[in-house]
């Protein structure tokens, strides 16, 4: 980790014990400019050059922190010497390693706790990765212990690998370290890639001990043909008694020890499913409801998942039932579709014939009408009927972005105009192409070139012409109403040091605009992190600029007080810009 102001730090390690303390204050280690500090810097002189040397800090040293701030009645200090983990510098976003340190504990684990409830928009994911995944002490109540496995736990939870690699790479020893290291393995395993998963083994070394993490080890050293560190590691294994008799059957039959293996398959772990079928020359295996969702992956990265017999809808419906849960590639439901035999007369007469059959089959039958029709009007009105049919069984999760990918290959501008407005709204895209691109309307305040600023930066001195052009145009303009975004945008100005003109009445207009006392209280406290975390909590499931006006406005408005002007730009990128 590449930690901002560290040369500060170094010498505040050593002047510590000397520094005059306050309860209520503040303590920002990393970028500390106290007047004792400075006054100490003739004793920090012979240290420079070793500060400059170790310009980064490795993640998991331990921090002496000039002052672990431990907030409860009395309001004392405590010092402490704790590591910290993450993956982003606090710095990066306006925080600091004590942006935790006035919260207590359980209000994070409440916190959290709602937010599990709640499908996440994209900015709202965003915005809470970073409050989590900075580095920071712990809050006040939560060991250390807690507070990584915590984050483990919910890069773990929101299956964000990427994630949790970065995390193992900034990040030596932690607690869970082989919790996380057993995802990435497990990960790979279901996705049938041995080699990438074998990668990941790197992670753990000597003073891990995982039993399970170690088998898959030997694996890897079978797979790689290393037959003689994979014998000796075995010995090891069995000797500390954390081998099986199932593992010991497939890796001796793997090393050529024995010629035989039992056949029986062991669903135990993925691993041990894993060499079941990799130990078996004719793998058969029937997945049912209570089948683990890894295992189902795995099955279908392998292609061990068969449809032989079209008239088994028992099966189909299993297979519809786990692709609706997120356990079967969604795909394969639409392959099973069209080998579903139809004669010719139920095809051409399908929309009156799908009604007699049983509910797999109408699907069956409409998707393959869909397939056959050669006009993009009767193919919309085919997708939009099997929507209803998967709506009709509660399957809709297979479809919704089966339906979005369709529209988006027709094109929008091909689309019958009775339909473009219901194709529209079941695009599943990314943001730009959902939202459009920015427009810039200079007659509406929040929509102004004035934007370009939060969004791309800029000259200041050019964009303290724009405002004073814009402003005055506005102000001129006696039926121009200004809104709560206009307001958030001049709110948003003002804390980046921008001039307005004195005829726009800001506090007068911003009077009758509430802030919530327990945001503001928070504010007062300092409690940054927690915070941000709160406004994770408001934007939810929506995007910012589905958010009314005010709220816009005061979440904006809380975000400048505390000096979160990273998150509070992205906030308004969503939330202000026409877009087309």
């Amino acid at each position: 980790m590449k930690l901002k102001s560290f040369n500060y730090f170094i010498g505040l390690l050593i002047i510590s014990f000397f520094l005059p303390l306050f309860g209520e204050e503040k303590i920002d280690i990393w970028k500390n400019k106290d007047k004792t500090n400075i006054e100490s810097s003739q004793k920090n002189e012979n240290n420079e050059d070793a500060s400059q040397e170790k310009s980064s800090l490795q993640s998991s040293e331990p921090i002496k922190a000039l002052e672990k701030i431990q907030i409860q009645e009395s309001s004392s200090i405590q010092k402490d010497e704790q590591k910290v983990y993450g993956i982003h510098d606090p710095a990066n976003y306006e925080f600091d390693l004590n942006m935790w340190s006035t919260t207590k504990a359980e209000d994070l684990r409440s916190s959290l706790k709602r937010l599990n409830k709640v499908e996440l928009s994209k900015s709202s994911k965003e915005i809470l990765e970073a409050i989590l995944f900075s580095f920071s002490y712990p809050p006040q109540g939560m060991s250390e212990k807690e507070f990584v496995d915590l984050k483990i736990n919910w890069l773990i939870d929101n299956d964000r690998a990427d994630l949790i690699e970065s995390f193992l790479k900034q990040n030596e020893q932690f607690s869970g370290k082989s919790k996380a290291v057993e995802y990435l393995v497990n990960k790979n395993i279901a996705s049938a890639n041995i080699k990438e998963g074998c990668e990941k083994i790197r992670f753990i070394d000597a003073k891990i001990k995982d039993a399970y993490l170690e088998k898959f080890r030997i694996y890897c050293l079978v797979f790689n043909e290393k037959k003689s560190e994979a014998r000796l590691l075995l010995d090891l294994l069995r000797e500390q008694k954390q081998s099986s008799k199932f593992y010991d059957d497939k890796i001796n039959y793997l090393l050529g020890v024995t010629d035989k293996t039992s056949k029986k398959i062991n669903e135990e772990s993925l691993l041990n499913f894993y060499l079941s079928s990799v130990t078996a020359s004719n793998f058969s295996y029937e997945p049912t409801k209570k089948t683990k969702k890894e295992i189902w992956t795995y099955l279908n990265a392998a292609n061990l998942i068969k449809f032989e017999d079209a008239s088994d809808k028992k099966k189909l419906k299993e297979l519809e039932i786990a692709a609706n849960n997120n356990q079967l590639d969604k795909s394969k439901i639409f392959e099973i579709y069209k080998q579903i035999p139809f004669n010719l007369n139920t095809l051409i007469n399908a929309k009156n014939n799908y009604q007699t059959l049983n509910d797999s089959d109408a699907r069956a039958l409409i998707y393959q009408k869909y397939l056959l029709s050669d006009s993009n009007e009767a193919r919309i009105e085919f997708l939009f009927l099997l929507e209803k049919l998967f709506k009709k069984s509660n399957l809709i999760n297979i479809y919704s972005k089966f339906l979005s990918d369709r529209i988006e290959e027709i094109g929008i501008e091909k689309i019958p105009e009775e339909y473009k407005k219901a194709a529209l709204a079941k695009i599943v895209t990314d943001e730009e192409l959902l939202l459009g691109k920015i427009k810039y309307n200079d007659k509406v305040l929040h929509q102004s070139k004035i934007l370009k600023y939060f969004i791309d930066g800029g000259d200041k001195i050019k964009v303290q012409k724009d405002i004073d052009k814009i402003f005055k145009k506005i102000i001129k303009n006696s039926k121009y109403f200004i809104s709560a975004k206009d307001l958030a945008l001049a709110d948003a100005l003002i804390k980046d040091g921008f001039s307005l003109p004195s005829n726009f009445k800001y506090e007068e207009l911003t009077e009758k605009l509430d802030v919530p006392n327990n945001l503001l209280q928070l504010v007062t406290n300092n409690q940054k992190a927690f915070l941000a975390l709160k406004i994770v909590e408001i934007i939810g499931e929506d995007e910012p600029y589905q958010l009314d006006s005010e709220t816009i406005f005061f979440v904006t408005n809380l975000l400048n007080k505390m000096n979160l002007v990273t998150i509070r730009n992205k906030v308004l990128n969503s939330a202000l810009p026409l877009r087309t």
